[in-house]
Formats: C-alpha cells, structure tokens, sequence
C-alpha cells in the first residue's frame, strides 16, 4: 500500500493510500462518519482522504452556489439544489462533490457538480464522475473556472455550460473574487438584470 502526502499552507492536506479494497474502504468511511472535517474519495483501489476542509474551500462553494442560485432565479431557470450528498458506484468509486443541482426536474442525478479545486489529489474527479453520468461538471481552481460535459461517455471542456448557456464564465469568476460575499450576490444579481455599475 502507497503513501503519499501533499500538504500546502492553505491548512487542507490530501493522503492517498493506494491498495485499498471496496470493503476496507467501506469499513474506513463508517469508522469516520461522524467527523465532518474529513471528506473521503475513492476510485478503483485509490483512497483520498482530506482533511480539514479549509476556509477558502469552503467560503468559494458557498459563494459558488449563491451566484449560480441566483442566476437561475433570475433567469427563470428552474432547479433543485442537491448540495454535496456521496455519488457511490457500487464496488468502484465514492465521492463528495461540493454542490450540485438538477435542471427542470429533481432528479436521482444531479445535472450539474461544482467542485472546488484548494489542494489537489490523485484522483481524477471527472472519472469518478463518469460511472454515474453527470452530465456536467464545474471546476473551480486557483481562480479559474472550467466546464466539462460528458458527450459520448468522455468529459469534454466546453466554453458554456448546457444547462446555463448564457452563464458567462469570466463575470460569474469577477462575482467570486469580490471581497464580500453578501455584495457579491447582490452586485452579480444587478449585472444579470444590466444594472451593473461596477
């Protein structure tokens, strides 16, 4: 079994162990259910634990959700807010993303996963979303915003997501660099009406 440590001054660290079996992985993710502070990935015998969950983490998927929420709203675009509940595919990969939603309808699948990229792992996130068909994926990492859609069984990076196609990437990322997150939603609500004035 591998051991690696990536540890960045951001306060969250990454440990991967490698070898793990789907039942020791089970057993390890119910010994740790109730420590919230740790976030558990799993792919094809590869563990990620991370742990603590850092503030700028945390402070960019909630601002993240805010913006998007938002939007929908005002774009009339109906959705369900899933939040980061565990995708599991049963004997392959378990993992957390940071929020999601459905489009149109809830549904047992988000359309739509943000994840926030602070400290990088070993896992590749767009594969362990692959197995459940996530149609969309968002990546936020080190202030930059991507989009990945799942076509013909492969993530492909888009310039526009599919279920937001007006979404403008670059002011949705001005919106999350504002220095508060109160007026953040507030100045990004006003840009989409066009009455911005900053």
């Amino acid at each position: 079994m591998g051991l690696q440590t990536v540890e960045h001054t951001l306060v969250e660290r990454v440990v991967t162990l490698d070898g793990i079996s789907w039942e020791r992985f089970n057993k390890i993710e119910s010994d740790f259910n109730d420590v919230s502070s740790l976030r558990l990935t799993y792919m094809e015998g590869l563990l990620e634990i991370m742990a603590p969950i850092s503030d700028e983490h945390e402070s960019v998927k909630t601002t993240v959700g805010y913006l998007l929420e938002v939007y929908m709203r005002e774009k009339g675009i109906r959705f369900y807010g899933r939040g980061g509940f565990t995708l599991k595919k049963e004997g392959h990969s378990s993992g957390e993303p940071d929020e999601s939603y459905c489009i149109g309808t809830n549904k047992k699948v988000p359309d739509i996963v943000i994840e926030v990229i602070i400290t990088s792992g070993s896992i590749n996130k767009l594969e362990l979303y692959k197995p459940q068909n996530i149609p969309e994926v968002l990546f936020w990492k080190r202030n930059q915003l991507q989009i990945f859609h799942l076509k013909k069984g492969q993530y492909q990076e888009v310039s526009r997501s599919e279920f937001l196609p007006d979404l403008d990437l670059e002011l949705l990322l001005h919106y999350i660099n504002y220095p508060d997150q109160y007026d953040a939603v507030l100045a990004f609500q006003a840009a989409i009406r066009g009455d911005a004035t900053d």
